[in-house]
């Protein structure tokens, strides 16, 4: 950690000269540890987070694998009118906040409940693509990208690979609503979908 230290401390002061809002945040709030996180992460490529633990549903999540494809699905109004679709759709699956959770443990076990209702497997973490694959019974392996710090986590799947993880969590299959978040995708190359998580104290 050390050696950031002369990268990362000129980041925090450039944020604070130059970010229109530095004048209404107080530097308590800008030196937090999750938006420090968020500058070593940007500045140097590392993620200073923790994935293991137990993280807690709060809504759907919806990104762009670039921020060139972001750029000409229609930037960020797009993005957040999928979100808002897309966890309608969950909603109706019993993707509900804090009904689903994901315990990962460290030695690469892992389990998901939705509802009280477990499913178990393994996961690999490849920290240098921020990437997981979760193995799970009956599926093939589910490689998704994460986005996360210490306290917040979005795990991102391609929408076929979500469509498999949905059915297995929720035990059932409402062909109206897949084919509903399935429809979502159209017309958006490199978009991912999935789960915005908080981890529990």
């Amino acid at each position: 950690m050390k050696k950031y230290v002369h990268i990362v401390l000129p980041a925090i002061m450039a944020a604070l000269l130059v970010c229109p809002m530095a004048q209404a945040q107080s530097l308590k709030d800008l030196l937090n540890r999750e938006n420090v996180e968020k500058i070593v992460s940007a500045v140097t490529g590392t993620n200073l987070a923790d994935m293991t633990g137990t993280w807690t549903y709060e809504g759907a999540a919806v990104e762009f694998e670039s921020d060139n494809l972001l750029a000409k699905a229609g930037g960020a109004v797009a993005a957040n009118a999928l979100t808002d679709k897309l966890d309608e759709q969950l909603q109706k699956l019993g993707f509900r906040e804090g009904a689903l959770s994901f315990t990962f443990e460290a030695d690469s076990t892992f389990q998901a409940s939705l509802g009280g209702k477990p499913v178990k497997g393994t996961y690999t973490y490849d920290q240098a693509e921020n990437r997981v694959t979760l193995k799970l019974a009956r599926l093939v392996p589910l490689k998704a990208t994460l986005k996360y710090t210490s306290a917040q986590m979005n795990l991102l799947f391609n929408f076929d690979r979500l469509l498999d993880l949905v059915q297995l969590l929720a035990g059932k299959s409402d062909n109206g609503t897949l084919a509903a978040v399935s429809n979502l995708a159209e017309g958006y190359d490199g978009l991912l979908m999935g789960f915005a998580l908080r981890k529990e104290e």
